[in-house]
């Protein structure tokens, strides 16, 4: 895979070193509810906050409860110990209250450290998909828009703002593109590998990235397959940020073809549709009308729809749910969608996880049971 796309999945890459060095502000984001859009039209660059490879939380448990996800712990711990040093601000939405439990003890621990040059706001995104909801969401996102201009002393205005729309619009279509190359009987991209590019896409400027992923997208055909796998997979569940629990599924025979993600498909991948003589409320129409995200109330036909249609699109063989230990969000969801799913003849699984990597052989175990279970049931339906 291309060299410049690996880099850009480490924690901190060149890209970021390079933006950091030239002067300018990195702002985190929690959460695909935080617009990047408009940190772009900032000039600023917004970085997924994330917790891959983490060891230890000691930090994070000690400002955190025990029940908060390990995920959140994750991130919180990377945030105090400076692995996240290079971060000028932080955007949270409430999207998740575990992960919005980051925003809070974050801000509280560097208001008694004293850096109060630290960029802090916090978004709401309602619940549901209305117009009334819509206009509140995007009321939001104007305080967001005022904010960073105050803190960064800029102007955001509807040029620059449409701009960086098209600019991420450009980055949807080379995502899509990216996850055609799975649709195939011999794929030429494994999970692994694509969840690296989803990653890097989440940390390094978009200009950057789109000319990265064109540039492998152009010479992919000439790739060699990946290993088939005995079947094919979808994931469905919680922020799933580690490459290295894909390559275990993946080890085990189950090819990961797509998935219902906030690291894949969840994060980029709807356009923003045009809205005359108003960027931020198409933004807002678009982000908050995404039915890919359970904690919307009123979507859930919507993204029973969409998985099961990508299910079918991309021939999938199983589902499996990767749910992080204490996910709110995703407490109830494989159980929501399990008659709807044994109806269209696929299985699923629900795999727990936690954010450190201590269960892996426990995943392995499971994982080829639930490839073998797929194995001797008669299948071929979902694919006709």
């Amino acid at each position: 895979m291309n060299e410049t796309l690996i880099d850009g999945s480490e924690l901190k890459n060149s890209a970021v070193e390079a933006w950091k060095a030239d002067g300018g502000k990195v702002v985190g984001t929690i959460c695909c509810h935080v617009p990047e859009e408009i940190i772009h039209a900032a000039g600023m660059l917004p970085y997924r906050l994330r917790a891959t490879g983490v060891t230890e939380t000691s930090e994070g448990d000690a400002w955190m409860s025990p029940f908060t996800c390990s995920y959140a712990r994750g991130c919180l711990q990377y945030l105090i110990d400076g692995t996240f040093a290079f971060i000028d601000g932080l955007v949270a939405s409430d999207g998740c209250l575990m992960a919005g439990r980051i925003y809070d003890n974050w801000k509280y621990v560097d208001i008694n450290k004293d850096k109060e040059e630290i960029f802090f706001q916090q978004i709401a995104a309602p619940r549901t998909f209305t117009p009334k909801s819509i206009e509140y969401y995007r009321e939001h996102l104007e305080t967001l828009r005022q904010g960073l201009e105050v803190w960064g002393g800029v102007k955001i205005t509807e040029e620059k703002l449409r701009a960086s729309v098209q600019l991420y619009n450009e980055t949807r279509r080379l995502i899509r593109e990216l996850y055609e190359l799975s649709k195939s009987d011999t794929p030429v991209l494994s999970g692994e590998e694509r969840l690296r590019i989803i990653l890097a896409a989440s940390s390094t400027p978009k200009e950057k990235f789109n000319e990265q992923l064109r540039a492998f997208l152009a010479t992919a055909g000439s790739r060699k397959p990946v290993a088939a796998g005995r079947a094919r997979i979808m994931l469905v569940g919680s922020a799933l940020d580690d490459p290295e629990y894909i390559r275990i599924i993946e080890e085990k025979g189950g090819l990961v073809v797509t998935d219902a993600l906030c690291f894949g498909t969840r994060y980029l991948w709807e356009p923003v549709e045009p809205e005359e003589g108003d960027a931020l409320t198409a933004i807002a129409k678009s982000y908050l009308g995404r039915p890919v995200c359970p904690r919307m109330v009123d979507l859930h036909n919507e993204f029973r729809d969409f998985m099961i249609g990508m299910a079918k699109d991309y021939r999938v063989d199983g589902i499996i749910y990767s749910r992080v230990k204490y996910c709110e969000v995703w407490g109830g969801e494989g159980l929501y969608f399990n008659e709807q799913l044994q109806e269209e003849n696929i299985p699923q699984i629900l795999l727990e996880r936690e954010e450190i990597m201590t269960s892996s052989g426990q995943l392995a175990v499971r994982a080829e049971a639930f490839i073998e279970m797929i194995e001797k049931q008669v299948g071929g339906k979902i694919h006709e």
